[in-house]
């Protein structure tokens, strides 16, 4: 499943092809995502894209054909979807859902393969919607701190990589960058989350937005259903310590990797590094 990084790097790759740009058409070849693509979308024709945001692993898109008539189409990438700028010659791809074409000539479209991925709009507030409502702050804000942590967790009986993937926690820390940032602080996957002192959160809050933003400025992380807005997959995968390194060894410590299974995710730690 792409994580924010690889969300964040599809963001600045298609931002300046289409921000300020309007739709000449909207087509919807097929409906069928984990929501279906409401009649909306199908009418955006007119409409100028004004801005492409994030939110944790939305991306939200700003539009407006008046100053009375203004929305947001809300996308998430689910497991296989991506997002592509194409020129009108590029062949279309089987699962290539919506097509937003463009007045320069160009098109972004939306491709999903699986299908769980989502193509919605709001006509108010998009951070009222109820897939955005109740997110967690973001982990490269200030919001997001050793403290926000530490306050959360007391009391809490969970793990605590389970507690830093939770969204209402703190958005967009998914499997691959849970793992990477928990081995970085030298805590285990399975520690309870209560149990974790201030002083180690503060830890864990730092690493946490290091290893994302190196991830960003990289391109994201090399999956196989993910490339970015340009074709090409991310360039994260090469640098990662634990994550999906199952019996090779620490590259701290030559100890071999171990793969637990926790909450129905693989986690991977050094049983030496982390405690």
């Amino acid at each position: 499943m792409p994580e924010l990084p690889e969300v964040e790097t599809t963001r600045r790759g298609i931002e300046p092809h289409i921000s300020g740009q309007t739709l000449a058409n909207v087509i919807l070849r097929k409906r069928q995502l984990r929501w279906p693509i409401p009649d909306d979308i199908a009418q955006l024709k007119g409409h100028r894209i004004d801005e492409v945001k994030r939110r944790g692993k939305y991306l939200l898109l700003d539009c407006s054909k008046s100053s009375r008539h203004r929305g947001t189409i809300i996308v998430h990438l689910g497991m296989s979807g991506s997002l592509r700028v194409c020129t009108p010659d590029m062949p279309l791809r089987k699962h290539d859902h919506v097509e937003f074409s463009l007045t320069t000539g160009n098109a972004l479209r939306f491709h999903d393969p699986r299908r769980f991925g989502c193509v919605l709009w709001s006509a108010s507030d998009p951070h009222q919607h109820p897939l955005l409502a109740k997110l967690g702050p973001e982990p490269l804000s200030d919001d997001f701190n050793g403290e926000h942590l530490f306050r959360l967790s007391r009391k809490r009986k969970i793990n605590v990589k389970t507690f830093i993937m939770d969204s209402h926690t703190v958005v967009g820390v998914g499997n691959i960058y849970a793992s990477e940032s928990l081995f970085s602080s030298s805590l285990r996957p399975g520690r309870a989350a209560s149990r974790i002192s201030r002083k180690d959160y503060d830890v864990l809050a730092n690493n946490i937005k290091d290893v994302l933003d190196k991830a960003i400025k990289m391109g994201g992380t090399t999956l196989r259903d993910f490339v970015n807005s340009d074709g090409e997959p991310g360039y994260f995968a090469q640098q990662l310590l634990v994550y999906g390194r199952s019996g090779e060894p620490c590259r701290s410590c030559k100890t071999p990797i171990k793969n637990k299974v926790i909450a129905q995710r693989s986690s991977f730690y050094c049983p030496s590094c982390q405690n």
